[in-house]
């Protein structure tokens, strides 16, 4: 789920609605319903992801007929939603009385230091996905402003002010968009 969440930047009702039928190992494509949008959507399948997809169902998911990917772990096997699903990843945590996000942050390291009030949450993944993908696009030397529409489209916003909530910027991105700007200001590019 963590993978679906970090690599796709999907919504946690998205994963939550993700049922077995929805991946098709043959074309190595996962089918997604867009819960903002009410569509399906195709994204390919990445390695890494099919591997743990793989593991869980054959380690952790319970036998059962039922064509939900994400089920609890004891009869009646019942799919997960999503405001439980986050809450119920992983045994060891349930068993630990930890809540998810707090384990995960614990054991990661992440903290935020800024005196914020709420720490970080599964759906921050989001916000990594948009601004990681910014960065990448500056480092490839990608026009950012004409590709931001497709940010957006990709997270299934219908604007690009809804995906500017998720653009905070960090030092990294602040790096990258002044070493563009040096580039271009120091080609003698005249204004005005």
């Amino acid at each position: 789920m963590i993978l679906l969440l970090a690599v796709y930047a999907f919504r946690i009702n998205e994963v939550s609605k993700l049922t077995m039928d929805d991946i098709d190992w043959e074309a190595e494509h996962l089918h997604v319903r867009r819960s903002k949008l009410k569509k399906v959507e195709e994204y390919p399948l990445a390695t890494e992801v099919g591997t743990a997809i793989v593991r869980y169902l054959k380690e952790v998911r319970p036998s059962s007929s039922r064509r939900e990917l994400f089920l609890t772990l004891r009869a009646p096997y019942r799919p997960l939603s999503a405001a439980s699903l986050g809450a119920r990843v992983g045994t060891l945590v349930r068993l630990l009385g930890i809540k998810l996000a707090h384990w995960l942050r614990t054991e990661v390291g992440i903290r935020r230091f800024d005196g914020g009030r709420f720490q970080p949450r599964l759906h921050d993944f989001r916000h990594t996905f948009a601004v990681r993908r910014l960065i990448s696009w500056y480092r490839e030397g990608k026009n950012v402003q004409r590709l931001l529409p497709h940010l957006s489209t990709y997270l299934g916003h219908v604007d690009i002010d809804s995906t500017a909530h998720y653009l905070t910027m960090t030092h990294e991105l602040l790096q990258e968009a002044n070493r563009c700007f040096e580039i271009y200001a120091s080609a003698g590019v005249r204004h005005g």
